[in-house]
């Protein structure tokens, strides 16, 4: 074998381990994982609970048979026969057996899903489609401290959810800073084993709802369409949208899924004087209505502003969890000197504040 045919091997060899080590050091362990977040017409239909036939069975045991002998090879085998007595990379081979985990996977794909939604679990819409975000807030039911009546009726109704019971859209209201928005994707993070994903819809997002909510009515997770800081100017077009799809005007309601909405106001349309003292007619009746969106959700949740003891609570847990070598006595000067300074008392004030004393205070080991 001539010096140039060894220099193609020996670089196309390196640059396969080197693509490899990107995503994984074991080449069954990858394969394997392609193949389960595959999304493919077999899986589809199997999700749908549609019948396969037999020439399809045959066609995917033989794939799968094929892809098991490639993720065996091993680094060793390949490395024999290349005339080169330098160093190159091996790669491991875990056992598995590629049908029965494919047959676990269809078995189980109301928890695992398939396409993105198995390697994903929370998602936003960008041009129109849903897109993964690769990097989301990983905070936990665990982290948050207070308003534990708040959150317990979001995940009782999102556990009925995730059953395939009865869930209802969930309006959650109060004062900025108060844990809406961490409660729900602290739900989502807990829930996601579970099957359960969620998509965060920016308001001037809404009128694609009705796309998505046809594309993933028949997907066999569970889904929370989730929109932040929601509100509306009497004359936005975006209030009539929201309002069709809650009502179910737009298209049908899909059993596995919910919007969950965020709002700094008990009502979510921002009323101008001239709505008030306009010359319509009829002005009565547009205000109740646009006053009356909210009551277009069937779960309506308030996280109001804490009490001092409420926020020295949130303090001392917060606290509690970043081991913060401090005393109640000193924390609770600190932490109320700081919400003045915040304009106001709020979980969210709290974190920030042992966040601050994070850096100006040692830690217990």
């Amino acid at each position: 074998m001539s010096a140039e045919n060894t220099i193609e091997q020996v670089r196309a060899y390196s640059d396969f381990v080197s693509n490899l080590y990107r995503h994984h050091n074991d080449l069954s362990s990858y394969i394997l994982t392609l193949i389960l977040e595959d999304e493919n017409i077999y899986m589809i239909r199997k999700s749908h609970k549609l019948s396969i036939s037999e020439k399809m069975q045959d066609c995917l045991a033989s794939e799968l048979e094929s892809l098991q002998m490639i993720a065996e090879l091993k680094s060793e085998e390949i490395r024999n026969n290349i005339d080169y007595s330098g160093f190159l990379p091996d790669w491991d081979n875990s056992e598995y057996d590629f049908k029965a985990e494919y047959k676990n996977r269809v078995d189980n794909i109301d928890r695992y899903g398939y396409g993105i939604y198995a390697k994903y679990y929370m998602f936003i819409v960008k041009d129109g489609n849903v897109v993964p975000v690769k990097y989301p807030d990983e905070i936990r039911l665990s982290q948050l401290i207070g308003y534990k009546k708040q959150r317990q009726l979001i995940i009782e109704n999102t556990v009925a959810l995730i059953e395939g019971k009865p869930a209802s859209n969930v309006l959650l209201t109060g004062d900025a800073g108060t844990g809406k928005s961490s409660s729900v994707k602290a739900i989502a993070n807990e829930y996601r084993e579970s099957g359960l994903r969620i998509i965060e819809i920016r308001k001037d997002q809404l009128r694609e709802i009705p796309l998505i909510i046809d594309n993933l009515s028949k997907n066999p997770l569970k889904f929370i369409l989730f929109i932040d800081d929601l509100s509306f100017a009497s004359d936005d077009d975006n209030f009539g949208a929201l309002k069709a799809i809650l009502e179910g005007s737009v298209s049908a309601r899909a059993d596995n899924i919910v919007i969950y909405a965020t709002g700094n106001r008990r009502h979510l349309v921002k009323e101008k004087f001239s709505d008030r003292n306009g010359d319509d007619m009829h002005r009565n009746d547009t205000m109740q209505e646009m006053i009356s969106l909210s009551e277009r959700f069937g779960l309506k949740i308030s996280f109001s502003r804490p009490n001092k003891s409420e926020y020295l609570e949130i303090v001392y847990g917060l606290a509690q969890q970043k081991k913060l070598d401090m005393t109640r006595e000193e924390l609770e000067a600190e932490a109320e000197r700081f919400a003045v300074a915040r304009s106001g008392r709020s979980a969210r004030a709290a974190k920030q504040f042992i966040d601050k004393m994070l850096t100006c205070h040692d830690t217990l080991e």
